[in-house]
């Protein structure tokens, strides 16, 4: 279709094109799962690029061990990474000031959703690449379909797997997608040959996440994806340079709603047809200047079957137009639409004479365009409620000051003309009687304009043209004189009143964009979230004359009133149910949406991103929708602004408490350091001075000095293990363990602590293996028998014992002693908690059961406390899951 505009190159995509001037190219190659070969692809591609004499570099990549990826690398300039320390460990991250000192002309980059190290400039390896890209620097990278921030939870639905690492839409937006497809089946083959993953976890992936339904749908979305990216790209070329036509690469749908009912019968169809074409679409409201005398029924109607739209996955959009017909013509031309869906209303022939069809127009103008046209039902009646004909007697046709107004410039114009006429001729007369009709138009509209040249061309007649006071006319002349006067107001009420519409619709653009500009104005300096929530509320209901609060989970999981408008406002159990879902969902809800529509309020989501920040809640005496469809425009990007506000508060929130986190464990670390080093050095000494003193002195002090010496060391271990569960340092080394051999030496290590006390071990030969990390699990025992060894009573006996029963396995270190008060087995594990249980005074710093609590669930176990059955001491046992279990088959295949 070839329309007005439609080839002039449109501003925002020169501006577009303009910003990508000195910036880098982006070219991703997608996948559909880990596997398919986008690493081997980007580098083939690259070698190839550097074989044309394109200046070509590795910046990372990650070859996951297989042979045929390596071999591509040779022959490359590889980047070397930088080291980052982290918590006693190194990272090896992609060393990006030296990339940009490198100044390549291509970099490969790999795994684009790669999270880096704390303390890197970008937390994301994709902020990395926007850098590269502004330094003028080309970049290939890799990204898996289920990475992609908007397909997160569509993936998570069928694969029951959520992929934190996500890179934003944006980035595909900007880049050229090159999909990395092989079938699912070939796929799987190559899983089974471990050239994806080691042979066992390759077994564990088919079961789960690669099974052939969950592959050949992660398959069509990056298709679907890819399609969609290089859609959007081809049309912004085509707005940039101006050419007309629909480029129909991909079926792009609009569908036309209007007032009417049974517009949400045209939505459902349109649904349908766009997933007939798996293409996109959009639902249109062109807003004419007939939408402002619209009765509240009519408005609400709007407002549901937009809401409608919105819920089934459709685009949605208000816009302004003199005529419906102009309108819909912009939008096709802008969107490059190839389907359009309408309905067509029932009208009498008289009315299409005099009117037209918009139908017919759309079929005949746009013949690019297909046109789905549907009938739209039979309403009982064909003129509007009384209502609706109360504005149109005020609106439509006029008011009655109006035309009392035009009649009164009529008399003045015809009184001047009077005094004149001495001096004027009949052609000049004529002319003066186009000012009440171009003033009664550009005033009142145009059906008072037309009345103006009516009433100007009689007065004209009566006293002006023989023979005067007459409405005769005796020269033809005259007559025609007449008749062109009459034409002439005609035409000019028209031009008239067209200016006027369209100054009445920039007026109401220019009113909406003033407003949204105060309001963001206003709510942008604050810096508290609960004023600014306040201030929210507040606004939208100055604006939009409604009632309006503002929920959010701010202290807790229920979702609770942050602000509102009125103090004194409560929600019931059906509102609190809408609200909750509209957070849960992000989609509407409430009253005039399709869920939960007996609630009084109109819950809307106030998302930044794909996160859900809070919902606004708004609410009238109106039937119907509470906010009005031309106004849902404006609702949405006050809601809009507001989400922006409020993710500026929280992560404002968030640094303040990440800087309070930071000083935290700075200090801790200094403390840390501090009795490191001045306890260690003396037990150093001491331990050195009590082996030398073997030799000569006796075996008493000799044993008292290793004994303390010992026993501070252990509080010294104690100290830095805490230090490295509350960093999450752990790092596990998980194999097979004998229970029979771990519990032997671990009570042979714990001799010193457990002297006084018989250690009787009950556990069979024949228990399973079990798998856990050795170095964590003998530091856990040891804990136990030092609290069992303290805590004992003097000469009592100490047992472990070990169970196979239900399909867990317990280890157990029980105690005679004075037990755990009652209801508090569970504080026992409590960093620095300790249960004085009797009036024995015991040594200790609380650490050990809280090491052997965060120790246990870092290998997947969990420990409990509690006292004998016999009630002659404390229990603590040591839970292995089933999974933890070795069993003898899984044995026999290893």
């Amino acid at each position: 279709m070839a329309a007005a505009g439609g080839d002039r190159p449109d501003p925002d995509a020169l501006l577009r094109a303009a910003a990508q001037e000195g910036r880098g190219r982006l070219k991703i190659f997608l996948g559909a799962a880990p596997g398919v070969g986008k690493t081997f692809e980007m580098l083939s591609e690259g070698a190839a690029r550097r074989r044309d004499g394109v200046d070509v570099v590795i910046g990372v990549v990650e070859t996951h061990g297989r042979a045929e990826t390596e071999a591509l690398l040779r022959g490359h300039e590889i980047v070397a990474r930088r080291d980052v320390a982290y918590e006693g460990r190194t990272l090896h991250e992609m060393d990006l000031d030296a990339i940009l000192a490198r100044a390549p002309r291509l970099v490969l980059v790999d795994e684009l959703a790669h999270t880096n190290a704390p303390g890197s400039r970008h937390p994301k390896r994709y902020g990395d690449v926007e850098e590269l890209l502004a330094a003028g620097i080309d970049v290939y990278s890799t990204v898996n379909i289920q990475h992609v921030e908007s397909l997160n939870d569509v993936v998570a639905s069928f694969t029951r797997v959520r992929v934190r690492e996500t890179v934003p839409d944006s980035i595909l937006e900007m880049a050229e997608i090159e999909v990395v497809d092989i079938p699912p089946d070939e796929l799987i083959e190559r899983l089974k040959a471990g050239k994806v993953y080691l042979p066992a976890e390759a077994t564990r992936a088919l079961g789960h996440f690669f099974s052939k339904s969950n592959l050949s749908a992660l398959r069509e979305l990056a298709l679907r994806r890819a399609a969609q990216a290089v859609d959007a790209r081809m049309l912004d070329d085509v707005r940039a340079l101006g050419l007309g036509g629909t480029w129909a690469g991909g079926d792009r749908i609009v569908v036309a709603i209007s007032e009417q009912p049974g517009c949400d019968a045209l939505v459902r169809a349109a649904k349908r047809v766009a997933d007939g074409l798996r293409g996109p679409w959009t639902a249109v409201f062109i807003e004419t200047p007939r939408a402002a005398h619209f009765t509240d029924e009519q408005h609400a109607r709007v407002a549901a079957t937009m809401t409608l739209a919105t819920q089934l996955g459709a685009a949605v959009a208000t816009v302004p137009a003199e005529r419906v017909v102009a309108g819909l013509q912009s939008v096709l031309v802008d969107l490059r639409a190839t389907q359009l869906v309408l309905g067509k209303s029932h009208r009498s022939r008289w009315f299409e004479l005099r009117h037209g069809s918009i139908v017919d127009q759309l079929v005949r103008d746009t013949p690019d365009v297909t046109v789905h046209v549907l009938p739209m039902p039979v309403t009982g009646t064909t003129r509007p409620a009384t209502a609706t004909t109360t504005h149109r007697r005020g609106g439509q046709w006029g008011s009655p000051a109006g035309y009392a107004i035009t009649t009164g410039i009529v008399a003045g114009v015809t009184a001047l003309a009077s005094a004149l006429f001495q001096i004027l001729n009949l052609g000049n007369v004529a002319l003066l009687y186009l000012l009440p009709v171009m003033a009664a138009a550009s005033l009142f509209g145009l059906r008072t304009g037309l009345y103006a040249g009516i009433a100007s061309s009689l007065a004209y007649n009566f006293f002006f043209l023989p023979p005067t006071g007459t409405l005769t006319i005796s020269n033809p002349e005259n007559l025609v004189s007449v008749i062109v006067l009459l034409g002439i107001a005609i035409a000019t009420s028209q031009l008239t009143g067209r200016v006027r519409a369209q100054a009445d619709l920039a007026a109401a653009s220019a009113r909406t964009n003033a407003i949204l500009a105060g309001f963001l104005r206003q709510i942008a300096g604050i810096n508290d979230l609960d004023t600014a929530a306040q201030m929210i509320c507040d606004d939208v209901r100055r604006l939009l004359d409604v009632q309006v609060v503002l929920l959010s989970r701010a202290h807790g999981a229920e979702l609770e009133i942050v602000a509102a408008s009125d103090p004194a406002y409560r929600l019931d159990t059906m509102d609190t149910a809408a609200a909750g879902w509209a957070f849960d969902t992000g989609s509407p809800a409430g009253k005039g949406s399709g869920t939960l529509a007996a609630s009084e309020w109109l819950f809307q989501p106030m998302k930044a991103g794909e996160r859900v920040l809070g919902v606004l809640g708004v609410a009238s005496d109106k039937v119907g929708n509470p906010v009005r469809a031309d106004q849902l425009p404006l609702l949405s990007s006050l809601i809009d602004q507001s989400a922006l506000v409020l993710e500026r508060l929280r992560l404002q929130a968030e640094m303040r408490d990440v800087d309070a986190v930071r000083t935290r464990d700075r200090l801790r670390a200094a403390l840390l350091s501090s009795v490191s080093h001045d306890l260690r050095t003396p037990l150093t000494a001491v331990i050195a001075a009590a082996a030398q003193l073997h030799h000569d002195a006796t075996p008493e002090l000799i044993g008292t000095i290793e004994s303390e010496a010992q026993r501070l060391n252990r509080f010294v271990a104690n100290l830095l293990d805490m230090a490295r569960v509350e960093a999450g340092a752990l790092r596990l080394r998980v194999e097979p363990i004998d229970l029979s051999d771990a519990v032997t030496g671990a009570a042979h290590d714990a001799r010193r602590a457990l002297e006084g006390h018989a250690v009787r071990l009950d556990v069979p030969p024949d228990l399973p293996l079990v798998r856990a990390d050795p170095q964590l699990l003998h530091h856990c025992l040891l804990n136990l028998l030092d609290n069992a060894g303290r805590y004992g009573d003097p000469g009592s006996d100490i047992v472990i014992e070990g169970r196979n029963r239900f399909g867990e396995l317990r280890l157990s270190v029980l105690d005679h002693g004075p037990g755990l008060p009652p209801g508090q087995e569970g504080e026992v594990f409590e960093t620095f908690r300790r249960l004085e249980g009797s009036d024995r005074a015991v040594g200790g710093t609380g650490l050990g059961l809280a090491i052997v609590k965060a120790f246990a669930e870092a290998m997947g176990m969990t420990v409990e406390a509690s006292n004998r059955p016999d009630a002659t001491g404390a229990a603590f046992a040591l839970v292995f899951p089933a999974d933890l279990i070795v069993r003898e088959t899984l044995s026999e295949g290893n």
